[in-house]
């Protein structure tokens, strides 16, 4: 079965994020597909590459990438959401003339149109809220 995540949730302030990482790795385990994870408003902080949790800590962002690089799956972040959160990737940095940038790939900046394509895409569209 082809899956997609919406992941809406921070990576620390709530369950959100982490149950979706853990729901991703079993899915796939499982021998499912999971084609993307999309990351929609306080979810795109799981995009920003300057996170730094206590090394005791699981470390979300890194996680996040190890899944994409072991199976594949896109990470597509809203760029509406996360322009509005301070988080940017070096083309849109430079479009804004900010000096610095907190989005790198694998998270791919995207709109809510590659939402909706996503949606008719998979079989299944999990949304792990807060």
């Amino acid at each position: 079965m082809r899956y997609a995540l919406l992941v809406m949730g921070p990576p620390y302030s709530c369950q959100a994020a982490h149950s979706a990482l853990r729901f991703a790795i079993t899915l796939l385990e499982q021998g499912h597909t999971l084609e993307a994870v999309f990351f929609y408003h306080d979810g795109v902080h799981n995009a920003a590459n300057l996170m730094a949790p206590p090394q005791d800590e699981l470390h979300l962002h890194d996680e996040w990438i190890s899944l994409q690089r072991q199976y594949g799956t896109r990470l597509e972040v809203c760029i509406a959401a996360a322009l509005r959160r301070g988080l940017m990737d070096e083309q849109e940095a430079r479009r804004h003339g900010k000096a610095h940038h907190n989005v790198e790939a694998p998270f791919e900046l995207t709109g809510l149109g590659q939402l909706i394509v996503l949606q008719q895409q998979c079989d299944r569209m999990i949304t792990f809220a807060p």
